[in-house]
């Protein structure tokens, strides 16, 4: 179980690398909405997400041989740049497992930081292919939001926010594969204890809203969307191996 403490220390570990992003407001959202509203400009992010949060607290934890031997990680974009800037700034091997139809600018982002690129054409399993080149290459399986010290990174952003905004009453966070929104609900509830975490989703990749209504984890079809974040088919499931 990750715990307020995991994420305290994964803000210690990254603080000298990421970005501690602005939190801004607007008049007009506030008019339109009856509350004041923050946001967490997490664009201004390194590689311009909050992916980078997450990839450099897990490769910082790896044991030197790991490091040595290098990751493999998989996404559609985010976290392959994530995870490719962080190899180079740790000075770890990376190899990322993309969809050839991922944008353009974020397979060359990803090389450009140095990442290995492996793709996968339309329909392939992508968890399964990267689980096999991981183990033919005896690599270090880095997944884009099911693991803990994944989870622990990317609550630093609402650590971050609470601090600098104050206690909330509603938090709302993107939902994706789940690495996000299980941070910042950690971090929240030891920060601001009766905030209410809300996660959102579009209308289109609504597994996480089906998944809470049935009780049970539903898988829907990849969403067509150049959105890698919403690309996800379901939630991430536990996984006890972590």
């Amino acid at each position: 179980m990750v715990t307020y403490d995991d994420i305290a220390a994964a803000h210690e570990r990254i603080n000298a690398h990421a970005r501690r992003t602005p939190v801004m407001s607007s008049r007009q959202v506030d008019e339109i909405t009856g509350a004041r509203v923050f946001f967490k400009c997490e664009n201004l992010q390194r590689m311009g997400a909050f992916k980078f949060r997450g990839a450099y607290n897990a490769l910082s934890l790896l044991s030197p041989d790991e490091k040595r031997r290098g990751v493999l990680a998989f996404s559609s974009g985010n976290h392959a740049q994530a995870v490719a800037l962080a190899g180079r700034l740790l000075g770890v091997p990376t190899a990322i497992v993309m969809p050839e139809d991922a944008p353009r600018v974020k397979l060359e982002a990803t090389r450009g930081y140095g990442g290995e690129v492996v793709t996968y054409g339309k329909g392939a399993n992508r968890e399964a292919l990267a689980r096999k080149l991981s183990e033919e290459r005896n690599l270090t399986l880095i997944p884009p939001f099911d693991h803990p010290h994944i989870v622990a990174g990317q609550g630093t952003a609402a650590k971050e926010l609470i601090e600098d905004a104050g206690a909330l009453d509603v938090l709302l966070v993107p939902c994706g594969g789940g690495g996000l929104i299980s941070g910042c609900a950690i971090a929240a509830r030891h920060l601001s204890p009766d905030c209410r975490v809300i996660g959102v989703e579009p209308a289109a990749g609504d597994d996480a809203t089906r998944s809470f209504r049935e009780k049970k984890l539903v898988r829907i079809d990849v969403p067509d969307t150049i959105a890698d974040g919403a690309r996800t088919t379901s939630l991430a499931p536990l996984r006890s191996r972590w």
